[in-house]
């Protein structure tokens, strides 16, 4: 009888460490590779034209972690722990986050938009809606006197329609010099001033430490939808601009291959740097594709081309890294190519 009882508080003493090994959430956040899904079901023009090969979109996974997340992501290649702090801001919730990087997904996908469209020749219309703060730097002036959702309408006297509006204001001032930014926040019209100061990473500019997003409506002919579910953040905007254009024209841009990349991409067409780059190496590897798009950042050192590049070799792939600074840079590396051929 008393070795049953033992037994059974042994049992019970047990699954109560597995579950908080495997339930426990730690301030930890870890990162690793996803997958690289096919473009086709998640981006559908009306009418659009077919391809022989496949654009992907290549995800990085993440998650506050479990005790055994942390174990096991400590040993595994390309897994990569960051204190919670340094993913998510103090005083942002998980809920906030993720409805910020669900909006600067948003972003990303109107902006594909306006290039894919434009490149093509089609019909499209601009609507401004308003900018907003998505991130505010810690350590920076705004970090007192702004936080994310707040909508941003005026710098001094001047109206602020999109990020650029601002971000040219303050382009040729120095630290110390003041702005003052006219918000909304929850019905209440603020006036906040401001002084700027340089960024930690980047001592040679200055500004008040926010990141911005511009809400727009972009109203094209013929119509197109993007199911993205819950895959949030900015980086999907070259591949979905690529996904855009090969369906709007009838030329076949894939020439047969299996193609991804990553990259955000702004409303010029200009592809930036992205975070993650060997992870999303990795999973376009796995899932078998052929042509891989990465940020060349100008031929910078340290760019995501140059990581992925090395990326690629470490892990024996024989998949292409290409550089790429623009939408027109992978448009015309995959209109050289030859025709794949099975």
């Amino acid at each position: 009888m008393r070795n049953n009882k033992r037994v059974l508080i042994t049992g019970i003493i047990t699954l109560l460490i597995v579950a908080l090994l495997g339930a426990y959430r730690m301030p930890y956040y870890i990162y690793k590779p996803g997958s690289a899904d096919e473009l086709d079901p998640i981006v559908q023009v009306a009418d659009g034209f077919q391809s022989e090969g496949e654009m992907h979109l290549v995800t990085v996974r993440g998650g506050q972690a479990t005790p055994i997340q942390w174990l096991l992501a400590s040993i595994r290649p390309y897994h990569q722990i960051y204190p919670l702090d340094q993913i998510r801001p103090e005083g942002v919730s998980e809920e906030e986050y993720y409805h910020a990087q669900l909006r600067l997904m948003e972003s990303s996908q109107e902006a594909a938009k306006v290039v894919a469209y434009q490149a093509a020749d089609k019909d499209i219309e601009i609507n401004y809606e308003g900018v907003y703060v998505v991130n505010v730097l810690e350590g920076m002036p705004a970090e007192k006197a702004l936080k994310s959702g707040d909508e941003i309408t005026k710098v001094d006297d001047q109206q602020v329609k999109e990020t650029n509006d601002l971000i040219d204001y303050v382009s040729d001032m120095e630290e110390g010099d003041t702005v003052t930014l006219t918000i909304e926040r929850e019905d209440e019209t603020l006036q906040k001033e401001i002084a700027l100061a340089p960024f930690p990473d980047n001592p040679d500019k200055v500004g008040v430490g926010i990141s911005l997003v511009t809400d727009r409506t972009v109203e094209v002919n013929p119509e197109v939808t993007v199911k993205s579910g819950e895959i949030g953040g900015p980086s999907a905007g070259l591949m979905f601009t690529l996904e855009m254009y090969d369906q709007l024209t009838e030329e076949d841009i894939t020439r047969g291959y299996q193609v991804a990349g990553t990259g955000e991409i702004n409303y010029e067409g200009e592809v930036g740097r992205i975070g993650g780059i060997d992870k999303k190496v990795v999973a376009a590897s796995d899932d078998g594709v052929n042509i891989f798009f990465a940020p060349n950042e100008e031929g910078r050192e340290g760019s995501n081309y140059e990581v992925a590049k090395q990326t690629a070799e470490d892990i024996g792939t024989d998949m292409k890294v290409v550089p790429v600074d623009t939408f027109d840079d992978a448009l015309n590396y995959l209109k050289q190519l030859e025709p794949r051929t099975s």
